[in-house]
């Protein structure tokens, strides 16, 4: 790897490790649901949650 690059992994390594986003728990945003709607933009989004308890993102 050049250094080059390297460097810059380096600085964007550290930027991650210095920026902490705010946590918010699923069971707070669900309240017992499966699903919950989200809008950004304009635009609606559903989050739900699967059978396997994995969280899926849907426009």
């Amino acid at each position: 790897m050049s250094n080059l690059k390297h460097e810059s992994l380096q600085k964007s390594e550290g930027q991650d490790k210095s920026f902490s986003p705010r946590i918010l728990r699923a069971e707070d945003l669900f309240q017992g649901e499966q699903e919950i709607g989200i809008e950004h933009d304009g635009k609606r989004y559903r989050l739900r949650i699967t059978r396997r308890n994995k969280l899926i993102l849907q426009k």
